[in-house]
């Protein structure tokens, strides 16, 4: 790799990861905003101009707040477990496509940090990797509460990674790569071959169940049991404070953001728009790619918005309803879809 293409990486890292923070600061604003449009209140109005700048006083107030360590506490593994919670967040976007390649002048660049063949197993390596941050927390605190949380967070984690990764290999049949980048590249457009390109319309199941198991995987409601206020005081992160918790309630919502990229990139085409050869070939290639991130950004924020809908609508599940819908309906029924979707591939290509 030459200098200069390192560089441009290295920006890209910064510039993806500053993103990253910058959504998920003002992701606690919108949901507040969004709770309070819910439940016909007004949310945050002090700081600033409609409240805008509330993210900023409340990371502020995280910096200043006093830093606890509990007497009894694992002292070193209590600052390790929310530095590895949001490392694993924010590590997540790295084979995540966030655009088509981009001319500018001579050179090509690629707006994605590594483009692995195996991206989507990268992906699940890292989520199941987010899950020790949890559980360290819980268990350093020295606090049967946050305990108790880190183990709902586990096992809770490991039964829906089962049914996520069932669901993506229905998706890879029909692919035939693990590669982000091509599995967004071949739903360019928006028909083709008498198919809608995008994978939602040929995989629905599959991405019904996908989106249950990232609502799962973030601890989002209905599945916050890990950190259930009601029965155990704040869950994993009870003893934390300041940084420590801020970092923890950071990387839920990084999660979230990583999660609905995928979910774009996966299901809805990503990146690609109608139009956009047409835009490619009479507007510029530099002004499609930049339409393209828009594009692909539009569609995240649309995820997330659902995803703070479902969470001051629905109730969240009692731990045994969420064990079973896990274990006993999601399970077979992306068992049943790969079935399915098995059947099919071999009659197309039978009937072809």
């Amino acid at each position: 790799m030459e200098l200069s293409d390192l560089i441009i990486k290295l920006v890209l890292v910064v510039v993806i990861f500053a993103i990253s923070l910058v959504v998920a600061m003002y992701s606690t604003y919108a949901e507040r905003k969004i709770a309070a449009f819910f439940q016909d209140r007004v949310g945050p109005n002090r700081a600033g101009p409609f409240g805008m700048l509330q993210p900023m006083a409340d990371g502020v107030k995280m910096f200043m707040k006093e830093e606890i360590i509990p007497t009894k506490a694992s002292s070193f593994l209590f600052v390790v477990g929310p530095s590895l919670a949001i490392m694993t967040a924010c590590i997540g976007s790295a084979v995540i496509p966030w655009g088509p390649r981009m001319q500018v002048g001579d050179r090509i660049i690629d707006l994605q940090v590594t483009d692995i063949n195996v991206g989507i197993l990268y992906i699940f390596g890292v989520v199941s990797l987010g899950v020790y941050g949890v559980m360290i927390g819980g268990w350093a605190s020295n606090n049967k509460y946050s305990l108790l949380g880190a183990i709902r967070a586990a096992s809770q984690n490991i039964s829906y990674e089962i049914s996520m990764g069932l669901s993506i290999i229905a998706l890879i049949m029909i692919t035939q790569t693990l590669s982000l980048r091509e599995i967004a590249a071949e739903q360019h457009g928006f028909w083709a071959n008498g198919w809608f390109t995008w994978n939602f319309f040929k995989q629905p199941l599959g991405f019904l169940i996908f989106m249950v198991c990232a609502f799962a995987e973030t601890n989002r409601t209905p599945f916050d049991l890990p950190e259930c206020e009601t029965e155990l005081v704040g869950g994993y992160h009870t003893e934390y404070s300041s940084m420590k918790l801020g970092f923890y309630l950071f990387a839920e919502y990084i999660n979230m953001f990583v999660s609905s990229a995928v979910m774009a990139t996966l299901y809805f085409g990503g990146y690609n728009y109608p139009g956009m050869d047409w835009v490619a070939a009479h507007v510029g290639p530099t002004i499609a790619p930049i339409i393209g991130v828009l594009v692909m950004f539009a569609k995240i924020f649309a995820f997330i918005f659902f995803f703070m809908w479902i969470r001051w609508t629905i109730p969240r599940f009692r731990y045994d309803q969420l064990m079973h819908l896990g274990w006993k309906t999601l399970i077979p029924l992306a068992i049943a879809n790969i079935v399915i979707t098995g059947v099919v591939v071999k009659l197309i290509q039978h009937f072809a």
